[in-house]
């Protein structure tokens, strides 16, 4: 993988706030290509041409900048999510349209996508009770969870009888998950007869919540 900024005007804009973006689009990059597993600062500093030392005037470690990748993951993840949840559509399809824009993430952002999920912050949208205290920013805006426990609400306003709708919420978030996952690694079955992972998470989508709505005596709105 060769360096990107080779050419002394690419350096000289470093001393003018540019390392930084230069090393986030790097790690973006190497871990696009590579994985997140071996990623480490000296490879940013190698895609970007500097000496490992400059990069600690703007990240104390490998750690920090896994931060900010998933810090605009997030934020770029939520306002997907919120796009879907105000799209065109019942609420139902507006729902299961969020799932699918998950997957898309997934898949278009896989660096931004492994970072979430590599680092200790809050990405899913849980309470600073249940996880400990949120990174900085993240209560400013809405979570991918708290959109995803929105639209449900929307879709089922009688609810799930005794079930919290963040619980049903979180299986249909967890499916999501396991299905790009999966994808990602290359370990669903492909070819005439199997469904896409875009089919299975509609066809999945519809079994949970129906279920629960079923249960409960409540019915989606159309």
């Amino acid at each position: 993988m060769r360096p990107w900024l080779d050419g002394p005007s690419d350096r000289r804009n470093y001393h003018h706030g540019n390392l930084k973006e230069a090393l986030i689009e790097a790690a973006r990059r190497f871990i696009a290509e590579r994985g997140i597993g071996g990623f480490t600062l000296v490879d940013a500093a190698r895609l970007v041409g500097v000496t490992p030392a400059a990069l600690y005037r703007h990240f104390r470690g490998r750690e920090a900048l896994l931060e900010e990748l998933a810090g605009r993951g997030f934020a770029e993840l939520a306002a997907r999510l919120a796009r879907a949840l105000t799209s065109r559509g019942t609420p139902l399809e507006r729902f299961t349209r969020m799932g699918e824009t998950y997957l898309t993430f997934a898949e278009e952002e896989p660096a931004y996508y492994a970072a979430i999920f590599e680092t200790r912050g809050l990405p899913t949208g849980l309470t600073e009770a249940e996880s400990g205290p949120s990174p900085s920013g993240a209560a400013a805006r809405p979570s991918p969870f708290d959109l995803l426990v929105e639209a449900l609400q929307a879709t089922f306003a009688d609810g799930f009888g005794g079930v919290a709708p963040r619980f049903i919420a979180l299986e249909v978030w967890a499916l999501a998950h396991g299905l790009a996952t999966l994808s990602a690694a290359g370990h669903l079955p492909r070819g005439p007869g199997f469904p896409d992972k875009y089919e299975l998470l509609r066809a999945g989508v519809l079994a949970l919540v129906h279920g629960a709505a079923r249960n409960s005596g409540s019915e989606p709105r159309a």
